[in-house]
């Protein structure tokens, strides 16, 4: 099976789409696969695979961290002739995504796609409510085309079945329980950031307004000041909000910046809770990722979260935005080490489940159902003699 994706966003940035996408490239590639990626340019990015194509980009206002592509037809038909793949996967509804999308009718090649971002939830925390309507019409417009829709977590998929997208499928995310497992030097984290208290609580995501990274704060404000004062902040991410929330941190908290792989692993590992309260997610990478290293995770009741975190058995879930609920919650985890020990090991446990391998196999499965559909159609009724 030969498979094109055309995305906006691809590694080396940061951001659960582009890590999913690589990691299942990756996997394609392992399995025996043809895999061609066409993405944005990425300045950071010294060397460029052959089998992936590049091309001029500008940063996206809404999510600086995804870029829109300038793509060049006439290179990407030439490419596709000769790769001459067997299924287009679209993974974002911006520039590049049409231009699969256009190519897919031109060539006549399946077509498929994801859904990744929960674009009209980032609308309220920009001021751009109005657009909302305008964004639902284009966002059925872009995914009509496709076969097949994959998406994150049953709570987006109910969300797009209610704003009459059809041909959805369930395509969750797994996690690598090799990298992200509990038994990190914890004190090596300890004296890496120079932390002496007690508790460790960490964060892990975009500093931005749509992942409620201000609230992180008020919850630092709003707790007990006898647990206040033995617990350690470790804020790792960055974003347009860093620098405020710096300014505005209390000193228990310390902002790390981005970290991957080994560096993100062991912040996991060391710390005593995770802390997320982002209500705008459509599934929760890092969400999964803390429950892999054993610590329990205290997020918003919403979107993708909530299919993750197993209330009071993972983690606990909060009503978002609801800073008592966040406080208490926190509060009571760090004052119940058997009750916080107990929720570390059933999520390492739940962890230990979510196999990348299998979640893989079952979306090539779909693509090769898609194929065989396009390589046999349904044959047409024969019409009924008067």
């Amino acid at each position: 099976m030969k498979i094109a994706f055309f995305t906006d966003t691809f590694y080396p940035e940061i951001n659960g789409v582009a890590r999913t996408l690589k990691r299942f490239t990756d996997y394609l590639t392992a399995q025996g696969f043809s895999v061609k990626v066409f993405a944005p340019e990425n300045p950071s990015e010294e060397y460029v695979p052959s089998h992936i194509h590049r091309f001029k980009s500008a940063s996206f206002f809404l999510y600086p961290e995804c870029r829109i592509a300038f793509p060049n037809y006439f290179k990407i038909k030439g490419e596709l002739e000769k790769f001459n793949p067997d299924i287009i996967h679209v993974a974002t509804p911006f520039n590049l995504g049409m231009m699969g999308i256009y190519c897919a009718k031109k060539m006549n090649i399946p077509l498929v796609g994801s859904y990744h971002t929960d674009f009209d939830q980032y609308l309220q925390f920009y001021d751009l409510t109005l657009l909302s309507s305008f964004l639902w019409k284009y966002m059925n417009w872009f995914h009509r085309p496709l076969q097949k829709i994959f998406v994150p977590s049953p709570d987006t998929m109910n969300q797009l079945t209610e704003y009459g997208f059809s041909n959805l499928e369930l395509w969750p995310r797994g996690v690598d329980c090799e990298m992200f497992h509990p038994f990190y030097d914890k004190l090596a984290v300890r004296m890496r950031y120079s932390i002496r208290k007690e508790y460790i609580l960490s964060y892990a995501g975009r500093l931005a307004p749509e992942k409620s990274a201000g609230l992180l704060l008020d919850i630092a404000r709003n707790m007990p000041s006898q647990i206040a004062d033995k617990v350690q902040w470790l804020i790792v991410g960055d974003g347009p909000l860093r620098e405020q929330l710096e300014k505005e941190a209390p000193a228990n908290m310390t902002f790390t910046g981005y970290l991957k792989g080994e560096q993100l692993a062991e912040v996991y590992s060391a710390s005593d809770l995770f802390i997320f309260p982002s209500a705008t997610e459509t599934f929760g990478n890092v969400v999964l990722e803390s429950l892999a290293s054993g610590t329990p995770v205290i997020g918003a009741n919403a979107g993708g979260v909530k299919s993750i975190i197993q209330d009071g058995l993972t983690g606990r879930l909060c009503t978002p935005h609801d800073i008592e609920q966040f406080t208490e919650a926190v509060t009571g985890l760090l004052t119940s080490d058997s009750k916080r020990i107990q929720m570390g090991y059933e999520a390492r446990n739940y962890a230990l489940t979510q196999k990348w391998g299998k979640i893989f196999n079952d979306l090539i499965s779909h693509y090769q159902q898609v194929i065989e559909t396009n390589q046999y159609p349904a044959p047409i009724p024969a019409k009924k003699e008067a």
